[in-house]
């Protein structure tokens, strides 16, 4: 087994790709400066992913308060698993009963360019620097662990935007209010238009 299906081995076993419509993975393809994206996630908590390309894969962080442009700001960041790289376009509505039921919306999306010398092995430490670019979320930013998932307890990172000039005490916006980075709607209308799209579809059944 390859090494990008052992990494996506947790997501796939998680998910049941004949009920969703998230991308169960390929062969990875990637070149030029890695990509992040942020996704809107109204699942059991709404929350934002915030998602990094490394090594075939996205590195992924649940974080319930979402990035924040204030440096004095410390959120929280859960991480999860990692997913595919085809997940970064991923918008749409999880089925009730799968894993993670609820709209997606991909808020934000950009390329970062790291920071840290050796990028792998500090993610590996538990400490990345890195500056994005190109979406929305601009500048240098931190991703620290602080708790390391042992006796038993989930592991913990804090996410912080790093006191530059895009630095802003704007904070986090309203994630219900914000619209889509691709098809510039917002979350309800996300969901509003699955659920007419399913509607439809079982009438003509």
């Amino acid at each position: 087994m390859s090494g990008e299906n052992d990494a996506l081995r947790t997501y796939r076993g998680k998910r049941r790709f004949d009920r969703t419509a998230e991308p169960a993975g390929g062969p990875s393809e990637s070149g030029g400066r890695p990509r992040y994206v942020v996704q809107i996630h109204d699942a059991t908590r709404l929350h934002f992913d915030f998602r990094l390309e490394w090594d075939g894969v996205l590195k992924s962080w649940s974080v319930p308060k979402g990035p924040s442009t204030d440096p004095h700001d410390k959120r929280l960041a859960m991480p999860t698993e990692d997913h595919p790289l085809e997940y970064r376009t991923f918008e749409g509505v999880i089925p009730a009963g799968e894993y993670g039921a609820g709209p997606v919306l991909v808020w934000d999306e950009g390329t970062y360019e790291p920071l840290s010398s050796d990028f792998g092995r500090a993610l590996e430490k538990g400490h990345i620097s890195f500056r994005t670019h190109d979406g929305k979320l601009r500048g240098d930013w931190a991703l620290s662990r602080f708790r390391g998932g042992e006796d038993g307890e989930r592991e913990a990172w804090l996410l912080v935007k790093k006191n530059d000039r895009h630095a802003s005490a704007r904070g986090t916006p309203d994630p219900w209010r914000v619209r889509s980075a691709r098809s510039d709607r917002t979350l309800k209308q996300v969901a509003r238009e699955a659920t007419e799209e399913w509607t439809r579809e079982d009438g003509r059944s």
